[in-house]
């Protein structure tokens, strides 16, 4: 009869089991299955996997309930059926384990962005965590295994929702990068402290990479706690042979670094991804007669958070912050990045609009379709053009690195505005097969982009100097939910937003309906106008483009209009009546060029007269560049 879990590992290295994945695949079980479902329709595969650790040596059978939370369950529409699936993982592994091994219960992280970065709560999260492990105790589990974890406030929630439920010992497991950090950018050493002072039972490192790099970093960890460590590496980095993904470490390679990590004060042993029956039964020969070592603790002060500083104000931070904060009514227009390497019409227009307008936004175009790269257009046109640029920055298709590694990218080439925005869905896009990336929303990046103000990174690490980037959001004052854009619009207040701008604007009543709502969090406020070319544009904007309504009145004086140039007269005019309306409800406004006609944006502008120019336009304005495509 086996002894209480936390017994054993006082007195004696305990090996654990190890690739649940590797085997299943191994069987032809395609990656693309939700795995952690077999528990229900494949018991016997599941029961296989167990019954060849136990051969091999293993003490502890971690159950097939990786990714049965109800996040991960939701893509393969199974998100009702998290107890039922935990509930027979559980059983499964006891069935092998009998009265003589030990059962974990493996807890996996939710696979989505949490609070600040994503739409998810913590406490949604722990919400998760606890439905999870509350199946996992039901169903018999001797203790917890919470792992992969990248973010250690994630694996905070973990805990927090295990001892909610139980009081069974908790295994918690990070993953890391080659220099021990991980993804986030959090340091061995404070995450190891945190876990330490979060009441972690033992703390450990698993997946992510081979021996070698868990070893140099479980010694850096030791060095922090006196809890007993783990360690789960994989078996090396995976190599594509065949289609197929083979893991190179042999299993006395892996059974090497065991004896290295006893050495280190781990005391619970045991493999990931690549790790299969094999390597366990090395792993568990090699270290039959160890004993643990002694914790190695010394003093580590960490200064994490300490080197955060205050961003700068806005007016500080670029022209349109400064004329924004001191009511100079900035008057901006939209240029598209163009389909192909050649910008030169662009840089061309942008020249024109110098002497007509403040400054240029650069977004990434419609429907989210191939063109260049809106920050490499934006940079060319501030310094070749010298015209200042709000950069229309997207979630779409990046994830936290690549978006971190961009904007700082983009601070160093001299942009200083950013409006963050989540991007187009792909099923808009000219590109059916396209695949959607979204790490975050735009809530999440502006949390980003004030993390970087502040001199931190994604994960609140510092990085070095600050950034200094005026954060600009999008607001729609017609959403068809007006309370959910309204909270969405007080999390990027909250988050750090310094400016918002409108979706196009026809009809000011809704405007002015949502500038009372936000009183209460107001920012500055730009609205934008968008000169309609025909009553088909008008008609298409109406009924085809989210976000966007044009009301029964402008619809009829455009179809009165119909095509031509007294449509793109009556279009002008439209916009006009509504800049003059605007003028004194807004704090500046964004004019949408129609079909590249940026001649028809610059006219809308003169109506506020010669009085809000930049003062820097030279005297002579050249030629506007010509229409590149038919209203």
């Amino acid at each position: 009869m086996r002894e209480p879990f936390a017994t054993r590992l006082e007195k004696r290295i305990v090996v654990c089991d190890g690739a649940m994945g590797t085997v299943l695949y191994s069987k032809g079980i395609p990656f693309s299955r939700c795995f952690d479902e077999l528990n229900l329709s494949a018991p016997h595969l599941v029961k296989d996997v167990h019954l060849g650790y136990l051969k091999g040596g293993a003490e502890v059978l971690e159950t097939n309930t990786f990714g049965a939370n109800r996040f991960r369950l939701q893509k393969f529409n199974l998100q009702d059926r998290v107890c039922e699936i935990n509930l027979a993982g559980a059983r499964l592994a006891r069935e092998v384990a009998g009265d003589d091994l030990y059962v974990a219960g493996s807890v996996g992280p939710l696979g989505i962005q949490l609070e600040p970065l994503g739409p998810t709560s913590f406490d949604e999260a722990r919400e998760a965590f606890r439905e999870q492990i509350a199946a996992l105790v039901e169903g018999g589990v001797d203790l917890i295994v919470i792992e992969t974890m990248v973010n250690v406030h994630e694996a905070h929630q973990a805990l927090l929702a295990a001892r909610d439920v139980c009081t069974l010992p908790v295994v918690v497991q990070m993953t890391i990068q080659d220099d021990g950090s991980t993804v986030t950018g959090t340091q061995p050493e404070d995450f190891t402290r945190q876990l330490d002072a979060w009441g972690a039972d033992v703390i450990g490192l698993n997946c992510s990479m081979g021996p070698a790099a868990i070893l140099e970093t479980l010694e850096r960890m030791a060095q922090v706690t006196r809890r007993p460590l783990a360690a789960q590496p994989n078996a090396g980095l995976p190599r594509t042979v065949d289609g197929r993904s083979i893991y190179l470490c042999s299993p006395e390679y892996m059974a090497s670094y065991a004896r290295r990590f006893i050495e280190t004060g781990a005391r619970l042993l045991g493999g990931c991804c690549g790790t299969t029956f094999e390597h366990i039964k090395a792993i568990k020969a090699a270290v039959r007669s160890l004993r643990p070592r002694a914790a190695r603790f010394s003093t580590f002060v960490s200064t994490n958070g300490a080197r955060a500083v205050e961003p700068q104000p806005a007016a500080r931070r670029s022209e349109l912050g400064r004329k924004l904060v001191e009511g100079h009514f900035p008057v901006l227009v939209v240029i598209t990045p163009p389909k192909g390497c050649d910008a030169a019409r662009e840089l061309e227009a942008a020249q024109y609009l110098r002497t007509q307008v403040d400054a240029v936004t650069v977004t990434e175009g419609s429907g989210a379709t191939a063109r260049m790269s809106p920050q490499t257009l934006a940079a060319l046109l501030q310094q070749r053009a010298g015209i200042e640029v709000l950069l229309q920055y997207s979630c779409r298709n990046r994830n936290v690195l690549s978006i971190q590694s961009d904007l700082l990218g983009a601070y160093a080439v001299g942009l200083r505005n950013i409006l963050a925005v989540t991007g187009d869905s792909p099923q808009f896009a000219t590109y059916p097969e396209a695949t959607p990336v979204f790490d975050v929303d735009a809530i999440g990046l502006v949390n980003i982009l004030n993390n970087l103000n502040r001199g931190l990174d994604a994960g609140g690490n510092p990085m070095g100097s600050p950034t200094g980037f005026l954060i600009g959001v999008e607001v729609n004052p017609c959403a068809v939910d007006p309370d959910l854009e309204l909270r969405h619009f007080e999390y990027k207040v909250e988050a750090g937003a310094n400016f918002a701008v409108t979706e196009p604007v026809f009809d000011v009543a809704p405007l002015v309906g949502f500038l009372k709502r936000i009183e209460h969090c107001r920012i500055p406020v730009m609205a934008t106008l968008w000169p309609l070319t025909s009553f088909r544009n008008a008609e298409f904007l109406n009924n085809e483009v989210p976000g966007v309504s044009v009301p029964p009145a402008v619809l009829e004086r455009m179809r009165k209009a119909d095509t031509g140039d007294k449509a793109r007269a009556e279009g002008v005019k439209i916009a006009q009546e509504m800049l003059l309306e605007l003028r004194h409800l807004v704090d500046g406004v964004q004019i949408a060029a129609p079909f590249g006609r940026y001649a028809m944006a610059a006219e809308v502008a003169l109506v506020l007269g010669e009085d809000r120019r930049s003062s820097a336009a030279p005297p002579q304005s050249p030629a506007p560049p010509a229409a590149s495509a038919p209203s």
